[in-house]
């Protein structure tokens, strides 16, 4: 499956931190229903088995709407399922091993913070980067900061699609103007909002202006 740069302009990474009433495949689906239009599943403290049960219900949720699905790390579990490919950090598994396992036909991504870890990545057959945190963020706790020039220059030395991640908001995503990226993935600033089909909807108008030259 290629990546096509359309489908990241708007990368909604899954926590269960904010459920309250709701269930994931409920924010889920209001995310995509405000024009989310990549989903990765991200789950760090459930078991095996549960999150088994959960991919398969949120990849059948992804596919009913057309939106490319992919697990975080777990490379396993996204053969099990068939999962549209995986996303890996620094620490996880190379992009090479994953393509091993998972076949020419995925989608890799991997996280960078460096033009190095972007040219390796490239090299080794990532399909996208995801590069960040570009603001300060609570979501991940080993979160490394990336300035805004470190970013552009990543983005100009390489040729597969970069997005930004980490402490994203409507607020401050004109700020990534010029940058290079084709888009943005986010955590609470679609998952920890009351709306969550609106909080997507507002990011995504927010993001295609700035994208606009």
């Amino acid at each position: 499956m290629n990546c096509d740069k359309k489908d990241l302009l708007l990368y909604a990474v899954t926590d269960r931190t904010w459920l309250g009433e709701h269930t994931l495949y409920e924010q889920v689906e209001a995310a995509i229903r405000g024009g989310a239009t990549f989903v990765q599943l991200r789950e760090k403290k459930l078991d095996q088995e549960s999150f088994l049960a959960e991919a398969r219900k949120i990849q059948a949720l992804c596919r009913r709407y057309g939106v490319p699905f992919v697990i975080n790390d777990n490379v396993e579990i996204a053969r099990e399922i068939g999962a549209d490919g995986v996303h890996v950090g620094q620490s996880d598994m190379k992009a090479r091993d994953v393509r091993s396992i998972l076949g020419q036909d995925k989608i890799i991504g991997v996280s960078a913070q460096t033009v190095e870890q972007a040219l390796l990545a490239q090299k080794q057959g990532a399909d996208y980067l995801g590069v960040g945190a570009v603001f300060p963020t609570g979501s991940k706790d080993d979160a490394v900061e990336v300035d805004h020039q470190v970013l552009a220059r990543i983005c100009q030395a390489v040729d597969i699609p970069v997005i930004a991640i980490g402490g994203i908001t409507a607020d401050n995503v004109v700020s990534l103007k010029g940058s290079g990226i084709c888009g943005v993935a986010v955590i609470s600033a679609i998952f920890a909002k009351p709306d969550v089909e609106e909080a997507a909807r507002s990011l995504r108008a927010r993001t295609l202006e700035m994208l606009q030259e």
